[in-house]
């Protein structure tokens, strides 16, 4: 068989592209519109071609029946959680910044008609909020003749070290067939042939220390001290009535949950966010913050995989990325409809 190629959209730092890539694709064009972003998939060699720009402004109809999957994860904070709780804030179609993506990415499939596309997004946009863009979805898919499969997946049941929860679509040309998930391959406890979660342990070991830098810090800001109280694995919800805490200083459910949210060495992480805060977690249980290497390998992106811009920029690009473990996994299953 020859390499698949493939079309990547709203690519990022190329998390989802790098496991594809590992299954055994060849990536023709990545997009996104951020720059950093762009760098990044240069330095990393992820594609013949990286273009930078708005996906409105650009035209895909060179490709057409070239390509046999497209790729791609519209941006999510139209159908985060977040937005469904902010009532002053249109979401879904209706987000002034990100509510055309979907149909964008749409619009790409009829020009380019691959045999296969993957659609990734937050567990978010299957809310009932969001009843138009999934409506929207599976009556595109009909109308160009896709058979689609859809889930929101755990991350962890797949062997990732984090229990990030995201809304896959797979949809296969009605000729070819229709996608079948792969099987999960981890549980939370194992048995039943299955493995036990990967834990923060198994993959941050040999970061287990607090640098001199790192000891000048203050994780938490105006809450560090309360931060070195949280035991592993528990947030501020420690110091509520409800958890038996004397003299409560919070109420129950009265912040985020990532807020003072500390990594447990002896399960997988919580989602790693795309925006870095000094207040809001998880951090390390040496009471620091995480370093971009070890959010690399909770998002399972090589150690060796390049970053461009500073820190934010990096922390940035790695929380916005799909586990590349998890790629790889479904990228080897839709070889089957290649």
């Amino acid at each position: 068989m020859e390499t698949p190629k493939i079309l990547s959209l709203f690519s990022g730092c190329g998390g989802l592209d790098l496991g594809f890539k590992k299954a055994g694709y060849h990536t023709v064009l990545a997009t996104d519109v951020w720059d950093i972003a762009c760098d990044t998939l240069r330095l990393n060699n992820m594609a013949d071609e990286v273009v930078c720009g708005d996906i409105r402004g650009l035209d895909f109809e060179k490709y057409k029946h070239t390509i046999d999957v497209v790729i791609g994860g519209p941006p999510c904070p139209p159908y985060s959680q977040t937005r469904h709780y902010l009532v002053d804030k249109a979401g879904g179609f209706n987000d002034e910044k990100a509510g055309f993506a979907v149909p964008e990415y749409f619009r790409v499939i009829e020009e380019i008609r691959p045999k296969v596309f993957m659609f990734e997004n937050v567990d978010g946009f299957t809310f009932k909020t969001y009843k138009e863009p999934m409506e929207f979805v599976q009556q595109k898919s009909e109308e160009l003749g896709y058979n689609i499969t859809y889930r929101v997946v755990n991350a962890a049941n797949y062997g990732v070290p984090q229990t990030r929860k995201r809304f896959i679509c797979v949809g296969v040309r009605k000729d070819i067939g229709a996608f079948i998930f792969p099987e999960e391959t981890h549980s939370e406890t194992g048995g039943n042939g299955k493995s036990k979660w990967v834990t923060c342990a198994d993959v941050l070991s040999d970061f287990d220390n607090v640098t001199e830098e790192e000891k000048t810090q203050r994780p938490g800001s105006k809450d560090y001290e309360l931060l070195i109280q949280v035991p592993p694995g528990d947030n501020y919800l420690y110091f509520t009535e409800k958890r038996g805490y004397p003299n409560p200083i919070f109420k129950w459910k009265s912040r985020y949950w990532t807020f003072l949210l500390k990594l447990s060495p002896d399960r997988p992480s919580w989602t790693i966010q795309a925006s870095f805060s000094n207040n809001q977690g998880p951090f390390h249980w040496k009471n620091r913050f995480l370093r971009i290497e070890e959010i690399k390998r909770i998002q399972t992106i090589d150690d060796d995989y390049m970053l461009c811009g500073e820190f934010k920029d990096q922390w940035r690009q790695v929380g916005n990325a799909v586990p590349s473990d998890l790629a790889y996994i479904i990228a080897k299953e839709i070889l089957k409809y290649i």
